[in-house]
């Protein structure tokens, strides 16, 4: 779950983390109010769930009241990368004598949280980070084992910068490694970090990504657990009826359980020929309710032309699978032909009730996709 720059900045100050003074906007009365608060020059700020949005126009400054008031006016109700501006945070422009880069995110590779920092912070960092990989410097560490004020001390030093500068900075580093482990964080990111000329360090912009799956843990995140700006029409439904489903770009429906299933089935269709129209995967020992809302709502994809449902029956009963199936296909207002493929717990019976209502099923995953295919 990704979070506003503000909320991002929320907690950043909560773990002792500097930031702009700046609160939020809603209209562009209430950012100019914001700026005469402030009284200088002031960064009215997108607050988007996208990245890159000061490239695309999304950040504007303005050095007086009207100013700020006619450029909230431009924002607000704009468009960034498709989603549009609801709000705007408004906050002092930073003089800045250098810029850095510090950030917390997970290598999935290694199984290992990694911390990375760069002297080169800034809307550049991407073309940083490949033109000269040796100018960030990482640190890996198993989060069991935590993060130490040794580690901090040793990432830092590998930089050229002022002893002053590489305390502060390994500082608001063991912060950030506070942040993460203890917010179930993918990503806290600061960039840029800025220096101001009074030697400060402060959190010019800030990204955090919080792991949907620990959102339990963090009641203040459930009420906007569901939001997410790159979830398509369908995903989003999907989400809110707590169906695990990727929208892609064929035609062939999928349903299956178990991810490596899922994979297997849409590897086999693209090999075949066909392209699928989505990932659904109904998880072990789904009930009849479940399997009647992924067909309804794979059914309603207007670019799909049929369906493929894959089911390996092991804590997952065929017969419910079947009854599901029916139910959906009861229910449905759009009907799409479907070709099913089950084996394991309660096959035979599944089968019969698919056959009485008039649904092909075969015995392999070949069989069903050249079928599905034919559609």
């Amino acid at each position: 779950m990704k979070l506003f720059e503000f909320e991002a900045k929320e907690i950043l100050k909560q773990y002792g983390i500097e930031v702009p003074r700046g609160k939020v906007a809603g209209s562009p009365d209430e950012a100019a109010a914001i700026a005469g608060e402030i009284g200088k020059t002031v960064a009215l700020k997108s607050q988007v769930l996208v990245s890159g949005r000061g490239k695309s126009g999304g950040i504007l400054f303005a050095g007086d009241i009207e100013e700020a008031r006619n450029s909230a006016s431009n924002l607000i109700g704009s468009s960034i990368k498709g989603s549009t501006v609801d709000s705007l945070l408004v906050e002092e422009k930073l003089d800045i004598t250098d810029q850095f880069y510090a950030s917390v995110t997970i290598d999935r590779q290694k199984k290992q949280y990694v911390v990375l920092t760069s002297t080169g912070g800034g809307v550049d960092i991407e073309d940083t980070a490949s033109a000269l990989p040796g100018s960030i410097v990482r640190h890996w560490f198993d989060p069991i084992a935590g993060f130490s004020d040794r580690d901090a001390a040793d990432l830092v030093s590998h930089l050229e910068i002022s002893r002053e500068t590489a305390g502060a900075l390994a500082g608001i580093i063991l912060k950030l490694t506070a942040v993460a482990l203890e917010k179930d964080a993918e990503l806290v990111e600061i960039n840029p970090l800025v220096r101001t000329p009074s030697g400060e360090l402060i959190a010019a912009d800030a990204r955090v990504i919080v792991d949907d799956n620990a959102l339990f843990r963090h009641p203040e995140f459930l009420s906007r657990s569901s939001e997410r700006v790159d979830d398509t029409p369908l995903e989003a439904e999907a989400r809110n009826q707590n169906l695990t489903y990727v929208d892609l770009s064929g035609d062939i429906g999928i349903i299956g359980n178990g991810a490596g299933l899922m994979l297997a089935t849409l590897d086999l269709v693209d090999l075949f020929g066909g392209k699928p129209a989505n990932f659904l995967d109904i998880g072990g020992g789904a009930r009849p309710e479940v399997i009647k809302k992924s067909l309804l709502l794979v059914m309603s994809k207007p670019e799909v032309k049929a369906v493929l449902i894959n089911i390996l029956g092991g804590i997952t009963r065929c017969d419910l699978v079947a009854q599901g199936v029916i139910e959906g296909l009861n229910e449905a207002t759009v009907r799409k032909p479907i070709a099913v493929r089950m084996i394991g717990t309660n096959e035979e019976e599944g089968t019969r009730m698919l056959h009485r209502t008039g649904v092909d099923t075969y015995p392999n995953m070949e069989e069903a996709v050249r079928k599905v295919l034919e559609s």
